[in-house]
This record gives C-alpha cells, sequence and structure tokens, in this order.
C-alpha cells in the first residue's frame, strides 16, 4: 500500500481511549490505538496526534455542573496531558519514535510547544503528541487540532470518532441516520452537524484544510484512510 499523504494529523478522542467502560484510559484500547498507528508509522507518514481529555474531564460539562468555565477547560487540558502520557508509552512499546508537546508548560513531562520544533520531529521521522489543546480556555481539542494541522502544514485532518462518520443525526440515538460521504464546510455550518465545533470548521474552511471523520473503532480503517480509500465523511470546499 502506498500512502496518498505525506503530513498528516490525527485527533484521537478521550472516548476512543475509554473504549466500553466509557471513563478513564482502557490499556487495551491503547495498545489497539498504537498498533494501528504503528501500521501508518511504518509507511513513511510524517505523522502529528492531537489527544482529547473527554473520557476524564470535559470542561464544558463541568462548567455546567458548577465548576468556572476556564478553571474547568484547563482541567481538561490537563486531562488530554493524561491521554497524551498515556499513548505516549504504549507508542514507544512498539517502537515508534515520540516527542511529546504541549500548550501548558509542564517540562518534566513534556515540551512546550514550538511549531518549528514540531516540524523539525516531523522531518526527523518522529511522531508528534500534540497535548493540551490550544493552551486556552473557550477553545476544544477539535479546534486544537484544526490548528496544530495548518501550523505544521498538514495535507488532511483526520477526526477518528465512534460512527462511521458524519450523519444528519446521531446514529447512536436515531436508527436510520443517513450518513453523509461527502460535504462541503458550509453544509457542516448551515446544518449544525455537531460533530466538530463550529470554530475548528471554520478554520479548516478559512484555510482549505481538507477534513476526513471516520470510525477509529475498526482495525484497519486509518491505515486504509491515508492510502486513498473512501472511509467515512469528507468534509471539503
Amino acid at each position: 500500500m502506498k500512502p496518498v499523504y505525506k503530513r498528516l494529523i490525527l485527533k484521537v478522542s478521550g472516548q476512543s481511549l475509554a473504549g466500553e467502560q466509557g471513563f478513564g484510559i482502557s490499556t487495551h484500547h491503547i495498545r489497539q490505538t498504537s498498533q494501528e498507528i504503528l501500521e501508518v508509522v511504518e509507511l513513511g507518514v510524517q505523522l502529528g496526534i492531537v489527544c482529547g481529555g473527554g473520557n476524564i474531564i470535559r470542561g464544558i460539562t463541568a462548567s455546567a455542573e458548577g465548576i468556572d468555565r476556564t478553571a474547568a477547560d484547563y482541567m481538561g487540558m490537563l486531562a488530554s496531558v493524561m491521554n497524551a502520557l498515556a499513548l505516549q508509552d504504549a507508542l514507544e512499546k512498539n517502537g515508534i519514535s515520540t516527542r511529546l508537546l504541549s500548550a501548558i508548560e509542564i517540562k518534566q513531562v513534556a515540551e512546550p510547544h514550538i511549531r518549528r520544533r514540531a516540524v523539525r520531529h516531523l522531518e526527523k521521522g518522529r511522531l508528534v503528541i500534540f497535548a493540551a489543546g490550544t493552551g486556552n480556555p473557550f477553545f476544544t481539542t477539535d479546534t486544537g487540532a484544526a490548528l496544530r494541522a495548518m501550523e505544521i502544514g498538514a495535507d488532511v485532518l483526520l477526526k477518528g470518532t465512534r460512527v462511521d462518520g458524519v450523519f444528519d443525526s446521531d446514529p447512536e440515538k436515531v436508527p436510520g441516520a443517513k450518513l453523509y460521504d461527502r460535504l462541503t464546510y458550509r453544509d457542516f455550518l448551515t446544518r449544525n452537524l455537531g460533530v466538530m465545533d463550529a470554530t475548528a470548521i471554520s478554520l479548516c474552511q478559512d484555510n482549505k484544510l481538507p477534513l476526513v471523520v471516520f470510525n477509529m473503532s475498526i482495525p484497519g480503517n486509518i491505515v486504509k484512510l491515508v492510502c486513498g480509500e473512501p472511509i467515512g465523511t469528507t468534509v471539503t470546499a
């Protein structure tokens, strides 16, 4: 198989690392994810990963329950660092050279996020894990993923989810929900489809960054996507 992308960002949600338990970190799913990522790295693709933190705490949910929104968002960023550390451990046990860059300075466990440093790591064949979102409250890790993809000049942003792509309604709640193969950024925003927040989609639209939403729980999907197979929902201009 031959990859069709040279450099990409993969957004890994916290929920995908929790597995069926729905909360915390599933070592089984971490290992499974790292094995899938190994197959992509072996193709020679320059890969950056953005970790979410929703399996530990979701800032907007904690805010709705009474925690100050800014504090809740910083808690979510720290949760994403915890997930990144767990994923880094699993990846390195698979023999993948990694670097963890955090938007919040935590010198003991991660390098500070510096764009040029991230690009240099990628050029040297290292996998770069981006943690702590944008480093700012009121922005999701989806927006962080779009931002990092544009900073490093990625060819595409892949967003892994628990479902097969973008549907017209929640497929986990509505039987017979329609799956879209392709969408424009404008359609995504006007239909309020909700898989990613509007800020992330707007960033992709303004910078013409292609986005693919796909089911990451199906083994082999990541490699197939990287090699050009039509999987999930592609969002472009």
